[in-house]
């Protein structure tokens, strides 16, 4: 094997790049940045997936690529949160439940079930490290980027769960990924598309936002991805934490003790590429501690990134230690999970060679192996679904009279954003329902109406005696168009209000008949809600969050 001090500096950085493209197979993109920059790692992004076979044949013919230009074995990675944020919808790949729907069963038994299921699905189709999960502690009702994607606005729980996804990912030989240091969840702005500042003092830091990271540290998270964030109580100057020595280093690795890989949020969103550029911030973020960079999307960044690194190596601006021993971390890395490819390793030193961790992973049976979902995971997330829609109150109008009729407003997803993705199979409440009893009539709306399609829902609904409006909100506020028609159908019914997705839903309109929260609505959830709203089935789900 090659030593570490036989790779080219070039080479070496390219280790510190994991980069995306567009897509369904090795375009001119990837296959530059693999040849003839050596990138460490690639991610996948839902325009990279046609089918789960076809995404398990990407995943070798990368890795194929690599070992031919004789690269070390790439690091292949995805964010499959759970729920609303999952890149991987097709057939055969399980729809797993979100974290606040995960945090609402009161059960990390659950999640450590979920994580060991996803984690082997993941691993057959050649990834080997998932962005996830999200341990921001969401406390702040406003919070546009956040929200369900965290388990809830506890500490301890936001740790009990994390660890446990942490255990079932890396039980499977997926490295897990706790994400976003030192804590996103307290913010009302999207680091997607500006500058956000959590103010607090640091003894508020260490019982919320700080608390579950140090708990994934003890629990041997291979990764931690950074925030675009600022924290004025850990570093004074006007810079986020992605971009921080004191946060990264003096905090993360000296303070914290985090020995694993640093890795950063994609530095081309805005909080970070308008104010300093991608190649600039690829820079600070490596003087800053990171080892591993993401830009996750433009081949121009990309190469920025990679030769501004260099550069700044070349002029002492950055020691080239400093890359030696973020490549050794990332090489340590790879021989513990990417195991098919450890013969295109190097060592680290000459003295010392890195041992694979024992992992033992659980049998990929039939039951979760990637063909079509089976009838052990459906059951699975059936009764995870049932234990964690929550009934915040009810007066008196579930179940559902079977002898009236039922009008359901249904929000279909239409529209792509940075958090939230249209699925490529949905089942609606109506259909749900339909099959549970008749007399359903549905009328499916986008998450934008407009005011004059509310009016006509409005005189269409008039004469219907059991009436469901479903909400469904991605951002920080319900839109307009759904306030409006909850509010103008409220005049003449006593409302059944579904909060598909955001439980905070309830904060913008007048206090409904009844309040359902269900933190998505992926298939399993909606077949369970289905069973709820017509007295089949008693749910037991709490809210992990408080409704203020």
């Amino acid at each position: 094997m090659k030593l570490l001090n036989d790779l080219t500096l070039e080479q070496k950085v390219g280790q510190l790049l994991m980069c995306g493209f567009h897509g369904q197979h090795a375009d001119e993109q990837i296959t530059h940045l693999i040849r003839d920059y050596h990138i460490g790692g690639v991610i996948y992004f839902r325009r990279n997936v046609e089918s789960v076979d076809q995404l398990t044949r990407l995943s070798a013919e990368l890795q194929n690529m690599a070992a031919e230009a004789g690269a070390l074995p790439l690091m292949i990675s995805v964010d499959q949160e759970g729920g609303m944020v999952a890149r991987i919808d097709k057939g055969g790949m399980t729809q797993v439940p979100g974290n606040m729907a995960l945090g609402a069963t009161g059960n990390p038994e659950y999640t450590l079930e979920c994580a060991q299921i996803l984690g082997c699905e993941l691993k057959s189709i050649g990834i080997d490290m998932n962005l996830a999960p999200v341990v921001d502690v969401n406390n702040n009702p406003l919070n546009p980027v956040i929200g369900v994607r965290s388990y809830g606005e506890h500490a301890e729980s936001v740790a009990a769960h994390g660890v446990a996804a942490i255990t079932g990912y890396q039980s499977q030989g997926i490295a897990a990924t706790a994400k976003h240091f030192p804590g996103h969840g307290d913010t009302a702005v999207d680091s997607h598309l500006g500058m956000v500042t959590v103010p607090h003092d640091r003894n508020r830091l260490e019982q919320m936002e700080l608390l579950p990271f140090r708990k994934a540290i003890e629990a041997g998270v291979d990764a931690i991805m950074t925030a675009h964030v600022m924290f004025p109580s850990i570093e004074p100057e006007p810079i986020p934490a992605t971009l921080s020595h004191k946060v990264l280093t003096g905090l993360l690795r000296e303070e914290m003790g985090f020995e694993g890989i640093i890795i950063t949020d994609c530095l081309e969103m805005h909080a970070i590429s308008k104010p300093y550029g991608v190649a600039e911030a690829a820079v600070r973020a490596v003087e800053a501690g990171a080892d591993l960079i993401l830009v996750s999307h433009t081949l121009q960044d990309q190469v920025a990134a990679l030769e501004a690194i260099v550069e700044a190596v070349r002029t002492g601006r950055i020691s080239e230690e400093v890359i030696h021993q973020a490549v050794e971390r990332i090489i340590t890395w790879k021989r513990k999970r990417c195991g098919q490819q450890n013969d295109h390793l190097v060592s680290p030193k000459a003295s010392e060679t890195v041992e694979a961790t024992d992992v033992e992973p659980v049998d990929c049976t039939e039951s979760t192996k990637p063909t079509e979902p089976s009838v052990p995971n459906e059951l699975t997330l059936f009764k995870i679904a049932s234990n964690s829609i929550t009934i915040v109150h009810n007066d008196g109008l579930l179940p559902l009279d079977p002898e009236k009729d039922v009008y359901v407003i249904w929000p279909e997803v239409v529209q792509r954003t940075e958090v939230d993705e249209p699925w490529s199979h949905t089942e609606s409440l109506g259909i749900a329902l339909s099959q549970l009893r008749g007399r359903v009539r549905e009328h499916i709306i986008t998450t934008q109406p407009t005011y004059d399609e509310a009016d006509r829902i409005w005189a269409d609904v008039s004469d219907s005696e059991q009436v469901i409006v479903c909400t469904y909100t991605s951002a920080g506020h319900l839109p307009k168009g759904q306030q409006y028609l909850v509010e103008k159908l409220s005049k003449n019914h006593s409302l059944i209000v579904i909060a598909l997705r955001n439980p905070y839903d309830l904060l913008e309109i007048s206090r409904p008949g009844s309040y359902v929260c269900t933190y998505e609505n992926t298939p399993a959830v909606v077949r369970a809600l289905s069973q709820v709203l017509t007295g089949g089935l008693q749910p037991t789900g709490s809210l992990p969050v408080r409704l203020r």
